[in-house]
This record gives structure tokens, sequence and C-alpha cells, in this order.
């Protein structure tokens, strides 16, 4: 198989130090390779060569011709436009925009000059525009948006409305309508809630090009690549399989390295001691000399790295919380025009490991602050605190409350005075700050690094009840791990929310999600809610309790006008109408889920496209179809009830 992208012998230094030794690595067409390692092993500096963003200190790196590269990066988030996201992300189709805009001039044109000319370069135009698809590209943006989590009004509103998160969306939008030969993709579920990294997931299985994918989220990994190159050392490190596949083959070949090193340090200590015999007789003396040189040309085995630190700390709070930790009654809470929770319900007993799930704008986040007290007095309801519990609430703007001319072992220790230094260093290691590391100070960290510490100092706290806002966001997968090891050892009661799906499978054993404006419990794992979830035929609540037309004449008897009762029975008809194609669209969509699950479908690359574009033709008029049955029970009631 021809390569697409052939690195060879790539040197990169920074400094004194080189990021990359000599590695090599080929990237072939149609390869989903995840590309891994921990922070500050070259990842994102890889990718940024691969573009020429940056020059290699020595080796080469050569392409394919004309090869085409859609490369998502942070460095995008400073992008900046007032054109509606939609336009954006079209800025895709390059030549068809171009296409368009001299078809639209010439037809504006043949109204006052009307040549043979004109109308064979028309028609030349307008060949070129159908064989670029050109008919269907607004179709497919509005497509591809729309998994990713973006409503039709909100395709209409400009980017700079939108937060960075958002902005990082549309961007992955314009990238995968480019559809490029190689898609190089960094960190690209840091901005996704969970629909859509699903969403994402089915769409790069079905993408025919190649995919490079830096992340941390495993899950994701699993779902996507086939092949994983690990980052480590200065070398291009490559497993023939997805992530759970390079787990258990580099713990067997690390097994087999363990035991090469062991036999060759025995071999080595054997001829030491015959040398240092042979030396004591001058018979013997030749004999030393060739053994000494045969010991200085030996190749050495390496020991194993032990690459994932442990949590050796103990958490410490000094009193117990009483069995109710938190208890929230009737609770409302909405913004203007976005209702978040009316009415809720909901219990934090002693011991729960609650994971808060669900798609962005669902007040996730919102309902977190509430429980932390950060939002006390714009909701009503009440949410009351237990007896003894003592919190600690970790989010991302928790960055401005540390102390930046203070060390980070100076914030730890301002912060946690019950511990010994050895275990805040300990901690900070876990958090990738070792050494000298814990002696800078917070005003020259990264935001990433900023992060991280915020993180250490929650952890740390005397608490017996965490909260915990997206504690994931710029950890590695190491990371991730002592985190969740951190929270299994955790005594005390804690709330999460976030999009790593392996963390939440791993810590959680409540699951809550917001629905109908609810607050609801799936008492298991992760798993089991997913197992769950994907079984159940989710009906708005609006379409479980609409009343009958004739229930509700019933409950408010009312004398009405002609026309009137005559604008209800013609809606509630195109009601039931669109409740059958509901219904209809509902069976189709949990069809076309199965048939992307069946293994001679997902393995096919041709029924795979197929079954994915039929899922994402169904997905959006389910959609719309529900959205329009919510407007027109709401215009219904509002009419009664008039």
């Amino acid at each position: 198989m021809r390569q697409m992208i052939a690195i060879n012998n790539l040197t990169f230094e920074i400094g004194a130090r080189a990021l990359y030794d000599e590695a090599n690595w080929h990237i072939k067409p149609g390869e989903k390779i995840g590309l891994i390692g921990a922070n500050g092993t070259g990842k994102t500096t890889l990718l940024k060569i691969i573009v020429g963003d940056y020059a290699a200190t020595s080796g080469t790196i050569s392409m394919a011709k004309d090869i085409k590269i859609g490369y998502l990066n942070q460095d995008l988030l400073s992008y900046q436009s007032d054109k509606s996201i939609l336009h954006v992300a079209m800025e895709a189709f390059e030549r068809q925009n171009q296409l368009h805009t001299e078809i639209e001039a010439l037809l504006k044109k043949l109204e006052t000059e009307y040549t043979d000319d004109l109308l064979h370069k028309l028609s030349d135009k307008q060949n070129e525009f159908e064989a670029l698809d050109g008919y269907s590209i607004e179709y497919r943006a509005h497509e591809i948006m729309a998994g990713l989590g973006f409503s039709e009004v909100d395709t209409q509103r400009t980017l700079s409305e939108f937060s960075g998160g958002w902005r990082m969306r549309v961007m992955l939008a314009r990238i995968l309508l480019q559809s490029p030969d190689i898609l190089l993709l960094d960190e690209p579920t840091n901005h996704l809630d969970l629909p859509s990294i699903k969403w994402l997931e089915t769409y790069l299985q079905a993408f025919e090009g190649a995919i490079v994918i830096v992340s941390h989220d495993r899950y994701f990994l699993d779902r996507v690549v086939k092949k994983i190159v690990e980052s480590r050392k200065g070398k291009l490190i490559p497993y023939a399989g997805n992530y759970s596949f390079y787990v258990e083959e580099k713990g067997l070949r690390e097994e087999i390295q363990s035991g090469q090193f062991k036999n060759q340090q025995a071999k080595i200590k054997q001829e030491e001691r015959l040398i240092e015999r042979f030396r004591a007789k001058a018979s013997k003396a030749k004999m030393a000399q060739s053994r000494i040189k045969a010991l200085e040309k030996m190749e050495r085995v390496d020991d194993v790295d032990d690459d994932n630190p442990s949590v050796n700390f103990s958490f410490k709070f000094s009193k117990q919380s009483g069995r109710h930790v938190i208890r929230i009654e009737d609770m409302t809470k909405a913004y203007p025009g976005v209702p978040i929770v009316k009415n809720a319900t909901a219990t934090i007993e002693k011991g729960d490991k609650i994971a808060l799930i669900g798609a962005n704008g669902r007040g996730k986040s919102t309902v977190l602050k509430i429980i932390a007290g950060a939002d006390k007095n714009n909701f009503t309801g009440m949410c009351e605190t237990g007896h003894n519990v003592t919190q600690t609430f970790f989010a991302q703007h928790q960055l401005e409350a540390l102390h930046l001319e203070n060390t980070l072992i100076q914030e730890l220790q301002a912060f946690a005075p019950k511990h010994t230094e050895t275990e805040l260093r300990s901690i900070l290691g876990c958090f990738l700050f070792t050494g000298d590391d814990v002696f800078k100070k917070i005003k020259v960290l990264s935001g990433g690094e900023k992060s991280r510490v915020a993180l250490a100092k929650a952890l740390t706290a005397d608490a017996n009840f965490l909260i915990l806002d997206e504690p994931t966001n710029h950890l590695d997968i190491a990371s991730v791990n002592i985190l969740i090891s951190a929270l299994n050892q955790y005594e005390g009661t804690f709330i999460v929310v976030s999009h790593d799906r392996y963390m939440l499978d791993n810590v959680a054993n409540k699951i809550w999600f917001i629905e109908d404006q609810e607050i609801k419990e799936y008492p298991g794992t992760y798993a089991e809610y997913e197992e769950w979830n994907s079984k159940r035929v989710y009906v708005p609540k609006k379409i479980a309790e609409a009343p009958k037309k004739e229930e509700k004449k019933e409950e408010k008897p009312k004398v009405q006008t002609d026309d009137k009762s005559k604008e209800i029975k013609k809606l509630n008809q195109e009601l039931q109408k669109l409740e059958t194609d509901i219904a209809e669209l509902e069976s189709s969509v949990k069809d076309a889920e199965a048939e992307l699950s069946r293994e001679e479908v997902y393995s096919d690359p041709e029924k795979l496209s197929e079954a994915n574009r039929r899922y994402q033709q169904l997905s959006p008029r389910l959609l719309k179809a529900q959205a329009e049955w919510e407007r027109m029970a709401e215009e219904i009631m509002e009419l009664e009830g008039k």
C-alpha cells in the first residue's frame, strides 16, 4: 500500500532537549490512528511539523502529491468573523463558493447582454458546480452542524456570539466539510458534549480518508482508531490495534522487556565476577581484557519505566457528613428564554458518587453551581446542604482563585496545612509536576498547568463532599487514571460533570440526567445506564401528558368562537399526523442505529458509509419533527386556555 505521509529519521530539538530523536512513522491511506503519549512528549508539536508550522532539526517528511490535510488545533480559537456560523462552515467549499458567485454574476449579466459566449460560460460553470456537488453543500453543512449540536436557529447567529468551545465546533464542522484526504485532530472531544462525541465517533468510523487523533478520551479512541502510535522517549512506537489493544500489548512487551533486562543484568554480574577473578591471575589477564571489551560492546536492554505514578497520599477530612448531603425540592431555574429545571427534586446521600451527564445547554454546570452555593439567589425552591457537610468546588473558573505569586508547593501548603510536604509533592507529581517544578510560581504556568494545580488543590481539601465540573480537561490519559484512582480512594461523597466516559464508568455509582426540566436518576454505573438508555424509547413529557381536546373541554368548559374551534380542530389533526410521523421516524432511526452496529455493516466501509448516510438523514428530521410537535402542542394549549 502506498504511503500518504512518510516521516524518516525525524529529529526535533527544543534548546538542548531532543523532543524527537531519529523517529520514523509512515501513514497509509485510510488508516485510523491514535497518537498518544504523556503531556510534553511532543504530540501536538508533531502535528505542527507535519503541516509545516514547525521545521524539523533534521530528517525528512515526504507527502503524496496534492494531499489535502484537514487540521484541527486549539489555535483555531483565535479565528474571528462577524459572519454566520453557517457561512463560516461553508467557507470549506472554496471552489463551489467561487463558482456560485461567478454563476450569479453571469446570470445578472445575461439579463442585459444575451450572447452565446455568456451562455457557454454559464453552462461550463454550472456543469463544474454540479460535478462538485454544489447543489447539496448547504444541506451537508446543516447535517454536520446538527450533529455537532447546533440548532437551525444557531446556524444563523454570528461566530462572535459563541463561546470558545462552540467556536471550536464550528471550525471542526468546516474541516469535516472540506473532505480532506487526512484529518489531523488535536483533542477534538475537548469542547464536545456526550451526544456530539457519539455523533463524531459515527462520522469518523465512516470517514474514508486517513485520520490521526490526539486524544485523552480512551473510549473515543477505542471506537474510532485501529492503530495506536505512542510518542515516547523521542521515538514513535506503533501498536496494531485500538487503545484497549495497546494497553494489553504494551503490558506484554514490558513483561518481555523486564525479563530480558533481568536476565541481562544477571549475565553482566556473572561476567563482572569472572573478570575480577581473571584479573588476579597473570595467565588469565588477556582473557579478562577480552571479556571487558565484549561487555562494553553489549547492547544494553533498558529497564521498564513506570509511566503510571500511583496515588500514595490519603484523603483527610476532619468530620463525617450526615446521611443527607444535599436536598433539592421544587427547584426552578431559568435564564431568559432558556428553562433549565422546573420544580425539580433530588437528594444526594452520604457515599453517593454521582455523574451528572447530558448535552451542553441542558444546565449541568448551572445545577452544580446551585449545589455549590455559587448561585444562591437566582432560583426558586430549596437546595439545602446537610449536617456537617464540608465541600470543595472545582471548575475551570477556579483558576482565577490561584495566588499568582505563590509557588506550587506554597499554594497547596496554604490550602491544605494538614498534609505533609511529602504528601503534597506526591500529589503534584501525580499531576505531572515533578522535581523543581514544585518551586515554579503560579504566574508562569500555562492555562492547562494552572488547571492541574487547581484540581490538585481540590483533592487535598478538608472536604467530605467534592463538586467537580469537567475535571479531566487538560489531563493526559495517565493523569486521568490518577484522578480515577484518587476518587476511588475517596471515602466522602462527590458529584462530577465530565464527557470522559471511561472516567465516569470507573467512578460513578449513580447517574443523574436532566430531562423534561427534571433531575432524573439512574441507580447504577455509566455502562449500565448506557445499556438501559439505548433500549428505552424516550417520549417528551408534553407528548405523554398532552390532554385530549375533549378532556380539556371537561376540565375547562369554555365558550369558544367558531373560528377558534376550527383552528384548534385543524391543529389537533395536524398534531395527530405529526405524532404518527414521529413514531415512524423513531422506528426508522432505531433501525438505522441497529444497522450501524451490525458487524457485516461496520466491517464493510461501503456499507458503513451508506448506513451512516441514512442515519444522518433521519436524525435531523426526527429532531425537527419533535420540535415542531412541541411548538404545535403549545399553540393548542394556549388557544384552549384563552
